[in-house]
């Protein structure tokens, strides 16, 4: 029973077993990128940035159809240049960054959306929007599992001055200068993980898997490692659930993986141990901790 239930749907089909690789790269790349946006107040421009990559992504598409390469690379072109775009606009004029990636994403959106149509079809449409998680081929799981290691040990090689940053950005600007150079190459992965996720999550749930699991890491953890550690965790936990529910109740897998990850927000929300309204109603003894 726990074998059919748990295990046989991705030991008989490939295409489960390729879905699940995929998920599970996304997992450990895109979540500990997610982290570094909330502890730096921007949790919503992965958001901005995810619908920013869209008409990148269907000018790719308009010239060359389903081609991974040209869809791929025009939509890391269009996130760079709407990232660049909004500090420009943002120094240039009295806007702050977040309004200025406000008004530009909502363009993205609405480009990337009319480009798409004078080509495709509604499916084409659903498959920017929403992804195909089952439909992963070789290329896309290579490109997903490149960016993930790529990710991983830039993020290794910046962690001490993205970490201080993000916790103490006065402290690390009267010592080093390395903040900005950070700053940028995070803002780089950022937009790489976003175009791995648009992959397979597409342009308007890619955000969920690195958001979702970094936000619900705060009920659970205080430090920047563990926070990490539980947001893979929670992204690993919702791939895997998330396929199982959509084989087994025939619903869209993308946005089931990312219901599931929802699930476990609000559970943590109400049960996490630091902040979770459980505690809140019912605190801890002044000295336990």
């Amino acid at each position: 029973m726990l074998y059919e239930n748990l295990i046989a749907p991705f030991a008989d089909f490939e295409f489960m077993r390729r879905a699940l690789l995929g998920t599970f790269a996304i997992a450990f790349g895109a979540p500990p990128i997610g982290v570094f946006l909330m502890l730096r107040r921007m949790s919503l421009m992965g958001d901005a940035m995810a619908h920013a990559i869209l008409p990148g992504a269907a000018i790719g598409f308009l010239l060359a159809g389903l081609s991974l390469p040209a869809m791929a690379g025009a939509g890391l072109i269009a996130g760079f240049l709407i990232a660049i775009g909004a500090g420009l606009i943002a120094r240039a004029t009295p806007l702050k960054e977040d309004a200025s990636l406000a008004a530009l994403f909502v363009i993205s959106l609405a480009l990337g959306v009319t480009i798409v149509s004078l080509k495709g079809s509604n499916i084409d449409l659903m498959h920017f929007l929403f992804g195909s998680v089952l439909a992963i081929d070789n290329a896309a799981l290579g490109l997903i599992l490149a960016i993930t290691s790529v990710s991983l040990l830039v993020l290794a090689l910046i962690w001490r001055p993205l970490v201080l940053d993000s916790v103490d950005p006065g402290f690390l600007r009267s010592v080093s200068r390395a903040g900005g150079a950070a700053h940028v190459v995070f803002l780089a992965l950022v937009v790489v993980n976003l175009v791995g996720g648009f992959q397979v999550l597409g342009t308007l749930l890619a955000v969920g898997m690195m958001m979702l699991p970094a936000i619900t890491s705060r009920f659970w953890a205080r430090d920047v490692t563990g926070m990490i550690v539980v947001a893979v965790a929670s992204a690993l936990i919702s791939s895997y659930a998330g396929l199982l529910l959509s084989y087994a109740a025939d619903l869209p897998s993308g946005p089931a993986i990312i219901l599931v990850a929802g699930l476990i927000y609000l559970l943590s929300v109400a049960l996490g141990p630091f902040g979770g309204l459980l505690w809140l109603v019912w605190p801890r003894r002044h000295l336990e901790a």
